[in-house]
C-alpha cells in the first residue's frame, strides 16, 4: 500500500508521516518511508539544487525535470521493489505535488505534465493521500517561526504569497478530481488533533 502525504510546508508532513510509521510498525508491518525530492543518493543530490537559496534563476521547466528525475530514481530504487515485497511505503509528497506546484503554480501544460509523471512513475499511483490542509496565511507563519528555531528557509519557503494561493487551489482541484484518493485533514488544528485525525484516517484505510 502506498500513502501520500500532502500539501503545503507548514502542514506537518514529516512529523505526521513518522507517527503512522510508529503506528504501523508496532503492528508489525514492514514500513519504507521516503520523501520528495530525495530519498535516494541521487535523489538528495537533486533536492540540494532545487531548494538552494542561491538557485533563483531556475526555471519552471527545469524544476520540473529535476523534480521528476528525483521520482523516477526513487520509484525505481525503493517503491516499486518494496511494494512488490508486501511493504507499506509512507511518502512524503509524490506526482500530485508536481501538478500543484510546477502546474498550477506556475502555470505549466497539465497534459505535458502528465505524461512526463506517467514516464517518471511508470504509472504508479498512491491508495491514499492524505491532505494536509491550511491556509497559505498559516503555512508561512509556521515555516517563518520553525526557521527561527533552526530549520532551514529554503527557495520554495520564498515563494510569492499568490503562488502559494494557485498551489492551493491546485490541490483543490486534485481533490475534487479523485475525492476517492484524497482524505482532507485540517492542519489548523493542534498537533495532536492533527495526528489523531491521521491515524484514524490510516486505520480505517489500510486493509
Amino acid at each position: 500500500m502506498l500513502i501520500t502525504f500532502e500539501g503545503i510546508d507548514g502542514g506537518g508532513k514529516s512529523t505526521h508521516l513518522a507517527a503512522v510509521a510508529a503506528a504501523l510498525r508496532g503492528r508489525g508491518l514492514d514500513v519504507l518511508t521516503s520523501r520528495e525530492p530525495g530519498g535516494t543518493t541521487i535523489g538528495e543530490q537533486v533536492r540540494t539544487v532545487l531548494l538552494d537559496n542561491k538557485n533563483t534563476d531556475l526555471v519552471p521547466q527545469a524544476e520540473l525535470l529535476l523534480f521528476s528525475a528525483s521520482r523516477a530514481q526513487l520509484v525505481q530504487e525503493q517503491l516499486v521493489p518494496h511494494l512488490q515485497a508486501g511493504g507499506v511505503v509512507l511518502l512524503d509528497r509524490f506526482y500530485d505535488s508536481t501538478f500543484a506546484y510546477q502546474g498550477h503554480g506556475h502555470g505549466l501544460d497539465l497534459a505535458m505534465l502528465r505524461q512526463i509523471t506517467h514516464f517518471a512513475t511508470g504509472g504508479l499511483t498512491p491508495d491514499l493521500t492524505l491532505y494536509l490542509d491550511l491556509s497559505a496565511e498559516v503555512a508561512l507563519d509556521r515555516r517563518y517561526r520553525a526557521s527561527l528555531f533552526g530549520d532551514a528557509f529554503d527557495r520554495l519557503d520564498g515563494a510569492a504569497m499568490a503562488f502559494r494561493e494557485r498551489v492551493i487551489a491546485g490541490y483543490e482541484a486534485l481533490i475534487a478530481a479523485e475525492p476517492e484518493r484524497f482524505v482532507r485533514i485540517d492542519a489548523e488544528q493542534p498537533i495532536e488533533a492533527v495526528r489523531a485525525d491521521v491515524l484514524a484516517t490510516v486505520r480505517e484505510r489500510l486493509p
